[in-house]
């Protein structure tokens, strides 16, 4: 056992930790560890884009855990894939960049996140980006994280946007600037034909501060509490027992799986399920790993009558020939994960803003690669953005090798049911577009025959998988409220010293992909870690729907 000190203990190399490493150790006068139970995320699988269903596949980069088996999706146990490496899940995700709808940080302000309004984080999102065609005023320009969009060469994408046009959406040029509604362009942290993760954009540069230490192949295993203060983290890396110790604060960005986890197993938590667990409690927060939330999604899949999709480049010769193209010149199909276009859309009148998410993608495969279907065709991934449905993460046992239950409660409120088959029909109205006529075949996914509700609850029962964006497990709220786990600073409630920045603190699932809030998080906490003001709250309005109280379109 050694002993180590520092003054920041950051636990999680991943989309936050980068980041807050990256901030906390950028005036060379503080000393900072991070810690990351991953390792290098040098290698093909990762830095090629268009090969991202690889690394979330390997045990070399994921966490390989398993959600319980869901009672509404017939005893089905999905997978629930976390970072295990350096970017963490910046380096397995699936690279799409979404900042999320104003009203979502709105509601996250009106939950108790006091000083997390749009107005408030609007600055924070202009200050990580450097965007690359987004709108101009709304947009950063500066930022470390790159920004880019795909080339849309393939005219389905613009098949799509023109489908929701002519369906009567609105469209967007941008749905990270003034206006998420509507169908337009997608972007991807996509720079120079390679993935551009937190740990690419933040944590390279920060490595040559000899201040910041990153000790990788180190597995967290209880935060060291001194009474009602954090004083450091025990970790093992090897055979070796190490005590880091922090002067100022330890701060958990170990994601919405492994913060919550971290917690339980330092004895903070909910005090029976901690004995439960053979945990002796030592702050009793009874919100710890509640809250779990995540994005369902399914495929609607059409045949297409031209080969002109992505199929056939699934071959061995047109991979490889892929491959070395991206590995020579950093070009051609390996570079875009090939979510060009994408729409944002409200599932009936009366809803206020967007709830429902499309990604485009021109071939009918999963997300995972597999199973692809055995012919050409094209696929709009879809799912509701805000369900009720909510989940946990707890301990099975006081080992910290072993995996947490993960419940996520999919499907478990009636209205979840309604807004997937709302889901499908309006997706199934999109492909019967004019815009299509040209490319459409048969529809491979229902299919034809799945008419009825209770058809399309039998698919989507079996066809349903996570969009990997566990989220919410250490909510962010007032700390006189009883669910909540962190301040409006991000401080651990009644603890000193702890804080937690990453996807786990979400109030609410925000709308689309995670990987741009969480960012978000990182800058904005560590403003509050370093005592600083935080930025100017902004004036701009976002776009809302003149109609949308009367008016789905």
């Amino acid at each position: 056992m050694t002993d180590e000190t520092y003054d920041y203990i950051v636990v999680g190399a991943g989309s936050a930790g980068c980041v807050l490493a990256d901030r906390l150790s950028a005036e060379g006068t503080h000393r900072v560890l991070l810690l990351e139970h991953g390792g290098s995320d040098a290698g093909p699988f990762i830095q090629m884009p268009a090969a991202l269903s690889y690394p979330m596949n390997m045990r070399r980069y994921d966490w390989g855990y398993r959600a319980e088996p869901e009672p509404q999706l017939g005893g089905r146990s999905l997978a629930c894939p976390r970072g295990k490496v350096i970017g963490g899940s910046s380096s397995i995700n699936g690279m799409v960049y979404v900042r999320g709808h104003a009203c979502d940080f709105d509601g996250w302000e009106a939950a108790g996140a006091a000083g997390w309004g749009y107005r408030h984080v609007l600055p924070y999102y202009k200050r990580l980006e450097a965007s690359h065609g987004g709108e101009a005023g709304w947009r950063g320009e500066a930022g470390p994280l790159h920004v880019t969009r795909g080339p849309c060469r393939n005219p389905l994408y613009q098949a799509f946007v023109e489908a929701g046009r002519q369906a009567g959406y609105e469209l967007t040029a941008d749905y990270n600037g003034a206006k998420q509604e509507g169908f337009g362009p997608m972007e991807m942290t996509v720079w120079q034909g390679r993935r551009w993760s937190a740990a690419k954009a933040y944590l390279a540069p920060a490595r040559k501060r000899p201040n910041l230490r990153l000790v990788t192949r180190a597995l967290a295993q209880r935060i060291l509490l001194e009474g009602k203060r954090a004083v450091g983290v025990e970790y093992r890396r090897g055979g070796r027992l190490v005590l880091a110790k922090a002067t100022r604060e330890v701060v958990l960005a170990a994601g919405a799986i492994n913060s919550p986890k971290l917690l339980q197993l330092s004895g903070v938590g909910d005090p029976a399920r901690l004995e439960a667990a053979g945990v002796a409690p030592r702050h009793a927060l009874p919100g710890v790993g509640e809250n779990l939330q995540d994005h369902l999604e399914l495929y609607v899949q059409q045949a297409c009558t031209q080969p002109i999709t992505l199929y056939s480049q699934l071959n061995l010769f047109s991979k490889a020939r892929i491959g070395a193209e991206w590995l020579l010149f950093k070009r051609g199909h390996g570079a875009s994960n090939h979510f060009e276009s994408a729409a944002f859309i409200r599932s009936k009148a009366g809803v206020r803003y967007p709830d429902i998410q499309f990604h485009f993608l021109p071939v009918a495969i999963r997300y995972d690669g597999k199973a692809p279907a055995k012919t050409h065709g094209f696929q709009a991934h879809v799912g509701p953005m805000r369900s009720k449905s909510r989940g946990w993460v707890r301990l099975r046992s006081a080992d910290p090798e072993a995996a947490p239950e993960i419940r996520f409660n999919y499907l478990s409120q009636p209205e979840d049911w309604a807004d997937f088959r709302a889901c499908i029909r309006l997706t199934r109205e999109i492909f019967a577009q004019p815009a299509f006529d040209p490319y459409r075949g048969p529809e491979i996914a229902p299919g034809a025959e799945a008419e009825s509700d209770a058809a399309l609850d039998d698919f989507i029962r079996e066809a349903v998988e996570s969009a990997y964006h566990p989220c919410g497990t250490c909510r962010m709220g007032a700390p006189e409220d009883p669910g909540a786990v962190v301040d409006p600073e991000c401080r651990v409630i009644g603890l000193e010293g702890l804080r937690i920045a990453d996807s786990a603190i979400f109030p609410q699932i925000t709308n689309g992909n995670l990987n741009g809030p969480s960012i978000l998080v990182g800058e904005k906490a560590s403003d509050h870690i370093l005592g600083r003001d935080p930025l100017p709250p902004s004036n701009q309005a976002p776009w809302i729907h003149p109609d949308w109280e009367t008016a789905q379109r």
